[in-house]
């Protein structure tokens, strides 16, 4: 690394602001807890080879082939120079630091834009007329760039809109019912953040997925729509995820294929007039130059695969990778027309046909909001277009222990039926309701839990249960409308523990009035992440107190410090009383009083020379 270029860059950082720096040092990964003291610390760490080596991979296919003709000459004005001088990679007149020059040429390509694509840079010359490369390495867009790794177009016939169409709503009703499933029982994950195999096969055999490769496909996706998110080694369904399973079918589509649109990396981006770019906020470039977007990124062709995985799979694109009707004007930089693939769905149907075997038959496709409604007190049995549920015993108990009552679900149905409710399906509702909320769970007001009823016989099996051994029962000693149990356990844990051991049991208030409870377990709020000024506060107030007003003797003075720490060798020059230079070669032994001590080496004398009458210092 070149002194000048570390001072030359340590004065161009001086003179940014807060927000251009914290940009920068989030974008070159700096941690926040480096412990540079001053803008010449920084410089010295932003030109090590080592960091170069890290931002060179982060670089686009155009700003890799901008950075190399800045070997030649400086990059011209504009936004590849802006990109650039904003990661300091070159310096602001456009011209490359010795060292990332030395960083690019040692770098190896890893995969290649395909010839002609939209990978490389407008108006840039043809790659055979590009800067040759060391060995090792090899120009973005040449031949032996492409052999290390560019991969050709994705081949088959083109798909039509109508089977896309179908992917489309397969991909969203499965998703919901892998919403659904963890709604009812979280999704564990591996160490490697993965879904577990467990769960895997319990998607599988509910008729959720197909095959193992959709369950991890569509978990993926969940999380990068923000519809599942981790809590611990778990994954839960968040408050969106909970609304988004009661939003229509294209809404829930377009919400996913916005999410996963948003998502793409900027090196993807196309301009708002169609010519090849990274920073627009709009349209992609073609599938065939995703593999050599970002040439230098070893692992760039495993997220491409896996991004292009999510997209075919939610129907964004087709199987050749081509964007069907509804995202060919997103895919060109506007917005996604949903109205094109709501015409090729199946209509959404509001209205089931309840029959006296205590089933529901669909005859279409349910809208998801009385889809939701009628999984909660009827078991689906068959998922297509047509869907068939079957009320059981157990289905409608879980309805009323959820909150529903007799009324409600009658209601409901009635609303819901195109054939009045049977009278087979009323007595079983009936029935249910009576016999449930025979226990009662809720607070009493001094810090316990209070299990009553009217039946002493339960409360007597409840107390005995070794099921309910962990909530610790103890007759209360009362008899008022019944005896008593007391736990420790809050309302909510005893009431869902006495649930699930199959009893009938309602959640009360401290007044003994019924109250719904909602078992769902949700993942916390996602907090917004801290804007990188707020990151690198602590440095960036570090690096500010730390400057003055004569950049050059601050710099002067770090390279007299550093050179008595090694007991280097320099050549000094000092500015004489009669306005003249002259040059001292002098091996440095110490620094302090505004002097530099060493031994001249020429005369084998100690010398002592004034700081201030330093101009300049260089290796010997």
């Amino acid at each position: 690394m070149a002194a000048s270029d570390a001072r030359t860059l340590a004065r161009q950082l001086s003179a940014r602001s807060d927000e251009s720096l914290a940009a920068l040092f989030d974008a070159r990964r700096v941690s926040p807890t480096s412990p540079w003291s001053d803008a010449f610390d920084a410089a010295e760490q932003l030109l090590d080879p080592a960091s170069l080596a890290r931002a060179i991979t982060d670089l686009s296919a155009r700003e890799a082939h901008a950075l190399r003709a800045a070997l030649d000459d400086a990059v011209p004005a504009g936004p590849d120079r802006d990109a650039l001088v904003a990661r300091a990679l070159i310096s602001d007149d456009g011209t490359a630091w010795d060292a990332t020059a030395a960083a690019l040429l040692a770098a190896t390509v890893v995969s290649a834009p395909a010839a002609g694509s939209a990978g490389a840079a407008r108006d840039d010359p043809a790659p055979d007329d590009a800067a040759p490369a060391d060995a090792g390495s090899a120009e973005p867009g040449s031949a032996d760039a492409a052999s290390a790794g560019a991969a050709p177009a994705t081949p088959g016939a083109p798909e039509t809109d109508a089977a896309a169409a179908e992917r489309a709503f397969t991909a969203v009703a499965s998703l919901a019912d892998v919403l659904q499933a963890a709604l009812t029982s979280p999704l564990a994950r591996i160490g490697a953040g993965t879904l577990g195999a467990a769960d895997r096969r319990r998607l599988i055999e509910s008729g959720a997925v197909a095959d193992a490769d959709a369950a991890d496909e569509l978990v993926a996706i969940a999380e990068q729509a923000g519809l599942l998110a981790a809590d611990g080694r778990t994954l839960l369904v968040t408050a969106p995820g909970l609304t988004w399973l009661h939003s229509s079918t294209i809404e829930r589509w377009r919400t996913v294929a916005a999410a996963l649109i948003d998502a793409l990396p900027r090196a993807l981006r196309s301009g708002e007039d169609g010519e090849a770019g990274d920073r627009a906020d709009r349209g992609w470039i073609d599938v065939d130059a995703w593999p050599g977007a970002y040439p230098y990124d070893p692992a760039w062709r495993a997220r491409a695969d896996a991004m292009l995985t999510a997209l075919r799979r939610w129907a964004v694109l087709d199987d050749t990778g081509a964007a069907p009707a509804w995202t060919r004007p997103a895919a060109a930089g506007g917005d996604i027309d949903a109205d094109a693939l709501a015409a090729l769905l199946p209509p959404e149907v509001d209205r089931v046909y309840l029959q006296n075997d205590l089933t529901a038959i669909a005859p279409g496709s349910l809208a998801p909001h009385l889809d939701m409604r009628l999984r909660s007190m009827a078991r689906r049995e068959s998922r297509a277009q047509a869907s068939s549920y079957r009320f059981t015993a157990e289905s409608l108990a879980d309805a009323l222990t959820a909150g529903e009552t007799a009324q409600t679900l009658r209601a409901f149905l009635e609303e819901l039926s195109l054939t009045g409710l049977p009278q087979p399906l009323a007595y079983e509702i009936e029935r249910s309701a009576s016999r449930h909320g025979a226990l009662r769970v809720g607070p009493d007001g001094l810090g316990h839990t209070r299990v009553t009823s009217d039946d002493e016989a339960l409360l007597r099996t409840v107390a005995v249960d070794q099921a309910l051994r962990p909530l610790g029962l103890v007759p209360s000693g009362e008899a008022s409308g019944g005896d008593a149990l007391l736990t420790r356990s809050s309302p909510d844990t005893a009431f869902w523990m006495i649930a699930d051991a199959r009893y009938p049991v309602v959640a009360v208030d401290e007044n003994g009035d019924r109250r719904a409870l909602d078992r769902h377990r949700l993942a916390g709020a996602a907090q917004p992440a801290p804007e990188p000024v707020a990151v690198y506060a602590g440095l960036l107030a570090r690096l500010r107190s730390a400057e003055s007003g004569d950049a050059d003797a601050a710099w002067l003075g770090r390279e007299l410090e550093q050179a008595v720490r090694a007991r280097e060798t320099i050549v000094v020059a000092v500015r004489l009383p009669d306005g003249t230079e002259r040059e001292f070669t002098i091996e440095a032994t110490g620094l302090g009083g505004g002097r530099l001590r060493g031994l001249d080496r020429n005369v084998d004398v100690e010398r002592t020379l004034p700081v201030s009458s330093i101009t300049r210092v260089s290796p010997a």
